[in-house]
């Protein structure tokens, strides 16, 4: 509920969040916060606050021009976007959970057609925990088309046909980013991938004047460098806000179990109740309806090929 806008409490978003602040906006205003001390004594296996998350925030006087304030409450978040975090060591005690933003309608996942060559594992790593994460907008960018081969179209056309939306773009001729731009239009999404796509490159065409940093891609190695440096909320002239994050190399889904990897593969969804055993791997047992559907082509091998490494991944890392 919104408080008075003449109180000293107010309800706000979390659009940017650096080394221990928080920019909030408010239906009035944007406030420059840290958060209350009893709030940082929960726990530490997760963030407490990040962009996304709807927050109580208690204005504090300053005599300077930028409003500060402390944040009181962090509401209910309705979903969050997360992964294991990079530094932690998977199937460990220590294991972290990085929550990259907390309340998104919309997962946008940006691709590039060629340099970095998109790689169709990593790509379904971000759906596996966009589906873990129920998240009711999933759209993949393949960016770059004017430089896409064959072979990389027809590897999007298969997800095209699972019944993921793919958007083919250019943003150096602008080709297809008049759509993307309607598609963000009024959500709050995450807009991300690996580094050297070219996403910061679509957000100044989708809003010209962002100013975001445009990095070149790396020749040598072949992956970008990290121009992002801040998660931010990017508040769109049409309406809603893009999350713009540093680029992800690795991106482990957090909290998925061998067991339930199947149902974040919507094309295994129609086969796995048909398989003669409730707690089919789709390995080698038999009877199996998902391995049977792979070999009359209703399931692409390249997409049976992904789980069972992810799922072999996860049996080595998950602690029974």
């Amino acid at each position: 509920m919104p408080l008075d806008k003449d109180s000293s409490e107010q309800i706000g978003l979390v659009v940017k969040t650096h080394s221990g602040f928080f920019t909030v906006q408010t239906p009035t205003q944007l406030i420059t916060c840290q958060l209350r001390g009893s709030l940082k004594q929960a726990s530490k296996k997760t963030e407490l606050c990040v962009i996304g998350d709807r927050v109580q925030v208690e204005l504090t006087e300053d005599s300077t021009t930028v409003q500060r304030g402390v944040i009181t409450a962090i509401l209910p978040r309705e979903r969050v976007l997360s992964r294991v975090e990079p530094s932690a060591y998977a199937g460990k005690a220590g294991e972290r959970e990085q929550v990259m933003i907390a309340n998104l309608d919309q997962a946008v996942f940006v691709f590039s057609t060629t340099t970095p060559t998109p790689n169709p594992r990593t790509l379904d790593r971000f759906l596996i925990a966009a589906e873990k994460a129920a998240i009711p907008s999933i759209i993949i960018v393949a960016n770059k088309i004017d430089l896409a081969t064959e072979d990389v179209l027809e590897m999007f056309s298969i997800y095209a046909q699972i019944g993921y939306t793919v958007m083919y773009v250019s943003a150096r001729n602008q080709t297809g980013t008049d759509e993307l731009r309607h598609a963000l239009t009024d959500h709050i999404s995450i807009f991300t991938g690996p580094s050297g796509v070219g996403k910061s490159s679509l957000l100044n065409v989708i809003q010209p004047g962002l100013g975001q940093a445009v990095g070149a891609v790396s020749q040598k190695l072949t992956k970008g460098k990290h121009t992002t440096v801040n998660a931010e909320l990017i508040p769109l002239e049409a309406g809603g806000y893009v999350a713009d994050t540093p680029g992800i190399r690795t991106l482990s889904p957090w909290d998925v179990e061998p067991m339930e990897l199947d149902a974040y593969y919507p094309e295994f969804r129609p086969y796995i109740s048909a398989c003669s055993f409730s707690d089919c791997t789709h390995f080698d047992e038999p009877g199996c309806a998902v391995r049977a559907a792979v070999e009359r082509g209703e399931i692409s091998e390249m997409r049976y090929d992904s789980y069972q490494r992810v799922r072999e991944q996860l049996e080595e890392e998950y602690v029974y």
